[in-house]
């Protein structure tokens, strides 16, 4: 509403986010809020762009029919203008630009979940023009909030805690399971039918209309490979080699298929640095998350507390609580120490690329007696001038001191919770 109501700096506001996580809900609540705030109903269009009456429609054609209908002229009177899935509208940015150039006194709020489309339109036609609003799924801390749970997690004056663990960790599985998109959160009959809904109506969409139809892509099957085996590999390292080797698909051909699932909000890489933060000059491998752990049971099955998949579905779910944070670069950390592989869940480097926090992901209390274990994650905050560590368990919520470094254990439930509660940016 910030956004839509702002006159100075007057831009337009381009809405992105994954299918079903509520963006032309969203719109539905601002157009009632513009209206209770004493907007006429006939200065206010929603159009739904991918409805096929639009087809051929410039955003100027729509408007002039606008004009027909009601009587505004939106060129000379304040307006709102509400345009929905405008990805399929070809050249929209353009059009966008040269209306937003004419200088009314009309705002346009667009949405679509192809981030390439709208990304890539928005950056080149749009700067200084539009302002980019994401909505990403549901964070733990919505998740909760949105089925009234959210005592379940307390804070005072020393940070948050968890007022029930048990009954955490059980709302935490099913949101791994089924807390990324309002709909199955709130739905039980849903949630039984999770594979099928989430199929049908966000991946199945997405990979056979979505990315197909906005980028050409004649085989929809190495796509569909290519997204479960990356689904299946949340949170592991992966490299384009074996990837390759195992799909049978060219290295280049793999990567505009990436870029395509990451545009379409499915998967975020995540880049690896060394021991001093430092990247790669050669990234051979990295890994590949899902934008929200819940599509994996959308494409296999219920995860459950002894499903070896669990740990990497954890670490998942710890990440996609920031993936919004524009001003947040999330990396994690792999080195050589002798002939040993070291590694560090998380690394969060600020916009001038200084290491701001460091976090491990576990989902077990053992990590808090193998001191061992911690070396490698203390040895890495004290390279990069961090006097804290936080390791994520599954119940233990406790404070230490080891090799200089302030460690804080805390449970990965309330970890989550709190990232999705701190305002950030989007």
């Amino acid at each position: 509403m910030k956004l839509v109501e702002a006159e100075s700096p007057r831009r337009e506001v381009v809405l992105l986010g994954p299918r079903r996580v509520g963006k032309t809900f969203l719109i539905h609540h601002t157009i009632q809020a513009l209206l209770e705030r004493g907007i006429l109903s006939d200065r206010i269009l929603y159009a739904q762009i991918d409805n096929p009456i639009y087809v051929g429609s410039s955003l100027v054609e729509i408007l002039d029919s606008f004009k027909q209908v009601t009587g505004t002229d939106w060129r000379t009177k304040a307006c709102y203008i509400f345009f929905d899935e405008i990805q399929y509208l070809k050249n929209w940015e353009v059009h966008l630009k040269s209306l937003h150039d004419a200088g009314t006194k009309t705002r346009f709020v667009v949405s679509g979940s192809a981030n390439a489309a709208l990304g890539m339109g928005s950056r080149e036609s749009g700067a200084g023009r539009f302002t980019d609003f994401l909505l990403p799924p549901l964070t733990f801390a919505e998740f909760l909030n949105l089925r009234d749970l959210g005592s379940l997690v307390g804070q005072d004056e020393n940070g948050w805690f968890a007022t029930d663990i048990e009954e955490l960790n059980r709302e935490f599985l099913q949101y791994l399971n089924f807390g990324g998109y309002p709909e199955v959160a709130l739905s039980t009959t849903l949630q039984q039918n999770a594979v099928r809904f989430m199929r049908s109506d966000i991946i199945d969409k997405v990979l056979l209309r979505d990315l197909p139809s906005l980028y050409g892509i004649s085989d929809v099957r190495e796509l569909n490979r290519l997204f479960t085996m990356l689904a299946l590999n949340t949170g592991n390292e992966i490299s384009l080699d074996a990837l390759a080797s195992k799909s049978a698909v060219s290295k280049n051909t793999l990567k505009r298929y990436m870029e395509y699932l990451e545009a379409a909000f499915l998967i975020r890489p995540v880049m690896r640095v060394d021991q001093k933060a430092g990247r790669f000059q050669r990234d051979r491998a990295y890994k590949v998350m899902l934008t929200n752990p819940s599509l994996r049971t959308g494409l296999f099955n219920f995860v459950g507390e002894q499903n070896p998949a669990l740990g990497s579905l954890v670490e998942t779910a710890v990440f996609a609580q920031r993936f919004h944070r524009i001003d947040e670069y999330l990396h994690y950390a792999r080195w050589k120490l002798g002939s040993k592989d070291q590694e560090l869940d998380m690394v969060v480097l600020d916009p001038g690329l200084r290491v701001t926090e460091a976090v491990e992901v576990k989902y077990t209390d053992r990590v808090t007696k193998q001191r061992r274990e911690w070396e490698p994650w203390i040895n890495f905050c004290k390279e990069n001038g961090l006097s804290e560590l936080t390791v994520t368990t599954r119940t233990v919520d406790e404070k230490t001191q080891a090799g200089g470094i302030a460690i804080h254990f805390e449970p990965t439930a309330v970890h989550a919770y709190r990232l999705g509660s701190t305002p950030s940016h989007a």
